[in-house]
C-alpha cells in the first residue's frame, strides 16, 4: 500500500503501523524487560512452548557473586569436605601411632661435670645421711656433736665437713651456702632443665639448716655464734683431733670440741648472707623463708654491733680459713640483706662511701684487688650491686657509689684478660689469681663464675660489652676467658688430665680424704689405724665422685700424692665456686635470656627515687 510524501516522492505505509496501541505497549514493555535481564533469562522468555518443553530445566545456586549449577557446587563442596576428613583422619593416625622422637643432643661437658661437681657435697654431710644420698661408701656420722661439749650442750648435728678432714667451719661453709643460692637464683631455669633443681636446693637446705642451729636462731637479738666444730691444729702436741688422726667420719671417737665467738662481724655477716640468699631460693616456702629472713636479720645485727674478727692469733679458725677484714663482709652481706628484705637501710650501709674504701674499693694498687674469695668478698659484693645499678637504677642517692661499683667491676674484668697483665697465666693457660702460690683452682673458678655471669649481666640489659680503657671488648671475651678457666680444669691442659675426680678418662686417684682413703668394710680403724692407707701409694678404694683437687703448680706441675693436700685436697668452698661456673657456663637454650632477671628483685617495693637536692645558690 502505497500513499503521497508531502515531500515528495512515496510513502510506504506497512501493516505494522496498522497494529493496535495495545500491542504497540506489550512489545515495548517486553522490550524493556528484556534490556534487564541476562541472556540466560532472555533465552527463557524468547523460547517458545515447544522449545521449553523439550529440555529439562537446570537448577542453579546464587552465591551472591556468581550463579553456579547446583550439581558443580554440590560435587565442590563434596570433594572439600572428603579430601578435610581425609586428612583428619590421617592427623589422627599420627598422633595415636607410637613413633619415637629424635633423640636430644648429648649434654655439654660443663653440664656432665655439673652433675659430678654437686655429689661432692653428698659426700661431705655430717650427720644422719638420707637414704637417697647416692654415696655408698659414707654413713651416718659425728651424731654428738654439739651436745658432747659440755660449754654448749645443744645439737649441732648436721651441716658438712670442710674438706679432706670432719671439721665444720662455718666460715667457708656460710661462703660455700651464699655461692649455691646465688647461682639458683640466677640460673634456676638451667638447673630445672638438667634435673638438679631440687638437688641443689636440697644442698643448700642442708647447710642452712645447720647454720641456723650455730644461734639462737628464734631471738631478734644475739650475743654469740659457733665458728666451728672440730679442732684442727696439731702443733701442741699428739693429741687426737681431725688433723692428728686419719679416720672415717663414721668411725670418730675423740672429742670434737666447739669453738663460738663473741664479737665475729665477719663471720656473722657472711652466715647473714648466706640465710638471706638461701631466703631467695626457698620464697616459695614462705615459713622457711622468713625464718632464714629472721635468722640473717638477728646475724647481721650482731655481726654490726659486736665489731670483731672471727679469727683471733693463734686460733685454731686463723690458721685455716683466717679472716682478713670484716668490712667486705659488711658490703656483701648488706647487698643480699637488701634483696631479700627490700629494706633501703640495708643498702645505705651496703652503699656508704666508707664502707667502700674499707672494703678495699679503691686499693687499685692491691696485688689481690679483684680476686673474689670466701675471705674477700668485695669482688662478688660489686658484681651484686652493678646488677641493681643495670635493671633498677635506683638512682639518688645510691647512684654514685654503685656508679664506681659498676666501673670498678669493669676493672676487674679487664684485669682477668691476658692482654692487660694484671695477673700472670702458666703456660698452659690458668690464671695465677694466687700469685703462683698453691691450691689455685679455687680462685680461678671464682673468677669464671663473676666474668660469665657479668657476661650475662651485659647481654640482659642490652649491652653488647664494657670498655678497659679506650678500648671496647664484646661480652663473648669474657666467655671466652671463662671458658678457658674451667676447660683447663676439665682437661684441656698440658697434663691432658681432669682435675674433677670422676670426670673424663683422666683424673686424681688419690685426693687427701679421710674418707674416700679408708675402705668402707665394716672394720674400725681408730685414730692411727688409718695412717696405712693416708701412706698407701694405692689409689683411693672409694672415689670421691666431683671433688675438685686444690690444682697444679705455676708451671703445671701436678703430684698424685694423698700426702700433699696443696695438690690433692679438695674443699666445699673450691667446689661451690666450680658449680657456680659450671652451671654459668652449661649450654642449656632457657629463653631469651640466660638468667633469671627478676627474681632476685622480688621483695622489693616500686622504686620512686628521691630527687637529688637542688644546687646551692650561685653566688658572685
Amino acid at each position: 500500500m502505497f500513499g503521497r510524501d508531502p515531500w515528495g516522492g512515496p510513502l510506504e505505509i506497512s501493516n505494522a503501523d496498522s497494529a493496535t496501541d495495545d500491542d504497540r505497549s506489550r512489545d515495548l514493555d517486553r522490550a524493556a524487560l528484556m534490556r534487564q535481564l541476562d541472556e540466560t533469562q532472555q533465552s527463557w522468555l524468547l523460547a517458545g512452548p515447544g522449545d521449553q518443553a523439550g529440555k529439562k530445566k537446570k537448577k542453579y545456586v546464587d552465591l551472591g557473586c556468581v550463579v553456579v549449577d547446583r550439581k558443580i557446587f554440590m560435587w565442590t563442596v563434596g570433594t572439600i569436605l572428603g579430601v578435610g576428613l581425609f586428612i583428619g583422619f590421617v592427623m589422627m593416625i599420627v598422633k595415636l601411632v607410637p613413633h619415637k622422637k629424635p633423640a636430644p643432643p648429648p649434654p655439654d661437658q660443663y653440664t656432665q661435670a655439673l652433675h659430678k661437681a654437686l655429689m661432692f657435697f653428698n659426700a661431705q654431710r655430717s650427720g644422719p645421711l638420707p637414704k637417697h644420698n647416692g654415696v655408698s661408701w659414707r654413713g651416718n656420722s659425728c651424731m654428738k656433736d654439739g651436745l658432747s661439749d659440755s660449754g654448749v650442750r645443744r645439737s649441732l648435728v648436721g651441716g658438712f665437713y670442710d674438706a679432706g678432714d670432719a671439721i665444720k667451719f662455718n666460715y667457708p661453709m656460710a661462703w660455700s651456702m651464699t655461692m649455691l643460692s646465688w647461682s639458683v637464683i640466677e640460673y634456676r631455669a638451667k638447673y630445672e632443665a638438667i634435673g638438679e633443681l631440687d638437688h641443689v636446693k636440697e644442698i643448700i637446705k642442708w647447710g642452712t639448716d645447720y647454720l641456723l642451729k650455730t644461734f639462737n636462731s628464734s631471738a631478734d637479738t644475739i650475743d654469740r655464734i659457733v665458728a666451728q666444730v672440730g679442732i684442727g691444729d696439731t702443733s701442741k702436741g699428739p693429741s687426737p683431733n681431725d688433723h692428728y688422726c686419719w679416720m672415717r667420719p663414721e668411725d670418730i671417737d675423740y672429742k670434737r670440741p666447739v669453738t663460738e665467738c663473741h664479737s665475729c662481724s665477719d663471720l656473722a655477716s657472711e652466715m647473714a648472707a648466706a640465710l638471706a640468699a638461701a631466703s631467695i631460693v626457698f620464697k616459695d616456702s614462705k615459713t622457711y623463708s622468713d625464718k632464714l629472713v629472721h635468722g640473717a636479720k638477728a646475724l647481721y645485727k650482731f655481726g654490726r654491733t659486736q665489731r670483731g674478727r672471727y679469727s683471733p692469733n693463734g686460733s685454731d679458725q686463723a690458721i685455716f680459713y683466717n679472716s682478713t677484714s670484716y668490712w667486705d663482709e659488711f658490703v656483701w652481706g648488706g647487698a643480699w640483706m637488701y634483696f631479700a628484705t627490700g629494706n633501703n637501710s640495708y643498702l645505705t650501709i651496703a652503699t656508704a662511701p666508707g664502707m667502700a674504701k674499707h672494703a678495699g674499693a679503691f686499693w687499685y694498687g692491691s696485688p689481690n684487688y679483684g680476686v673474689f674469695t670466701w675471705d674477700d668478698k668485695l669482688p662478688g659484693a660489686q658484681v651484686l650491686l652493678s646488677r641493681l645499678r643495670l635493671f633498677l637504677s635506683p638512682g639518688y642517692p645510691y647512684e654514685e657509689i654503685l656508679r664506681t661499683f659498676h666501673n670498678q667491676t669493669d676493672n676487674v674484668m679487664c684485669s682477668y684478660l691476658p692482654l692487660f697483665n694484671s695477673f700472670n697465666f702458666t703456660k698452659g693457660g690458668l690464671i695465677q689469681l694466687n700469685h703462683g702460690g698453691p691450691q689455685p683452682l679455687q680462685y680461678a673458678v671464682n673468677a669464671a663464675f663473676l666474668a660469665s655471669l657479668y657476661s650475662n649481666y651485659l647481654e640482659s640489659a642490652d649491652t653488647p660489652g664494657w670498655y678497659c680503657g679506650p678500648n671496647f671488648y664484646t661480652t663473648e671475651v669474657l666467655r671466652k676467658f671463662a671458658r678457658s678457666q674451667i676447660d683447663y680444669i676439665l682437661g684441656k691442659n698440658p697434663l691432658k688430665m681432669s682435675y674433677v675426680v670422676g670426670f673424663g678418662k683422666k683424673y686424681p686417684k688419690r685426693p687427701h680424704h679421710r674418707g674416700a682413703s679408708i675402705p668402707h668394710n665394716g672394720v674400725k680403724y681408730g685414730c692411727k689405724g688409718g695412717f696405712k692407707w693416708r701412706e698407701s701409694k694405692k689409689a683411693n678404694p672409694n672415689i670421691l665422685v666431683g671433688a675438685m683437687v686444690a690444682g697444679p703448680d705455676k708451671h703445671d706441675r701436678f703430684k698424685d700424692i694423698r700426702t700433699n693436700y696443696n695438690y690433692t685436697e679438695p674443699t666445699l668452698a673450691a667446689n661451690a665456686g666450680l658449680v657456680a661456673a659450671l652451671i654459668s657456663l652449661a649450654d642449656i637454650d632457657t629463653g631469651r635470656y640466660s638468667i633469671d632477671k627478676n627474681t632476685i628483685f622480688s621483695a622489693i617495693p616500686p622504686m620512686f627515687p628521691t630527687p637529688p637536692p637542688p644546687p646551692s645558690a650561685w653566688k658572685p
